[in-house]
């Protein structure tokens, strides 16, 4: 008698692991943390800020001078003023698109207390939700979602690290494309580093129909920027291991 269906072994289907690499509000929380300035759209205006944003949380701080429109129209509201925070994410490598992402964030402004210089106000932004975009999808996230994350510890130093890292170790991102599907090399890309993270770098090949991108795992998570170095240096080491790819 055959066996019943039921009764049969069935093959296990390996699970295929996912790629580490941080949250939407996590990149939210890192994205903020590192920008410079930020345009605020109230009262049907738009106002640029060059200040740092400190993160607390779901809740921003900024600076404004004293005497500026949207410091006028935040001391008015005794609720906040309403705002919506326009953020852009550009690559600090030169490559083709650097636009990396647009964060959108609503939230209210309040007056937060006067600076130290007497010339400039801090305001504190709460935030009610937020979306970012980028070339693989949307997410949106709320205010919660927000004060729930951590950002990114290599956020504020991933400028200057991916640009070292691209001008001054192009033989490491030469080694590092062994570990790169060797059919996307086909093409003859120009390797350029675009992103990191605690997680790991990502890489765009350039080349003249387009380009692509690929994360390239840490061994462990980095904790800091030194950590970074470090993380680097396995990835080079591993990939020392591995034949250089054949390009026809």
């Amino acid at each position: 008698m055959s066996p019943h269906p039921l009764d049969a072994e069935t093959a296990e289907i390996p699970e295929i692991p996912e790629i580490p690499e941080p949250s939407a509000a996590e990149r939210i929380a890192g994205l903020l943390t590192a920008a410079s300035s930020v345009v605020l759209r109230a009262c049907g205006e738009h106002h640029e800020l060059t200040t740092p944003v400190s993160v607390h949380g779901s809740r921003l701080r900024l600076r404004a001078p004293l005497d500026a429109p949207l410091t006028v129209a935040a001391a008015r509201e005794q609720d906040g003023l309403a705002v919506v925070l326009d953020l852009t994410d550009i690559a600090p490598v030169a490559v083709r698109d650097r636009v990396r992402g647009r964060l959108t964030l609503a939230g209210r402004l309040h007056l937060a207390h006067l600076a130290d210089d007497g010339l400039s106000v801090h305001l504190r932004l709460d935030v009610a939700h937020a979306v970012i975009s980028t070339p693989y999808g949307t997410t949106a996230i709320t205010g919660a979602d927000l004060a729930a994350a951590s950002p990114d510890p290599l956020a504020r130093y991933e400028a200057g690290l991916l640009t070292h890292l691209a001008d001054g170790h192009p033989d490491a991102l030469a080694v590092l494309t062994r570990l790169i599907d060797p059919d996307l090399l086909a093409a003859h890309p120009a390797v350029r580093p675009l992103a990191l993270d605690r997680y790991g770098l990502v890489l765009r090949l350039d080349h003249p129909h387009g380009h692509r991108d690929v994360r390239l795992v840490f061994p462990e998570p980095a904790r800091d920027a030194d950590e970074f170095g470090h993380r680097v240096h396995q990835l080079v080491a591993a990939a020392e291991q591995v034949l250089p790819a054949r390009r026809h």
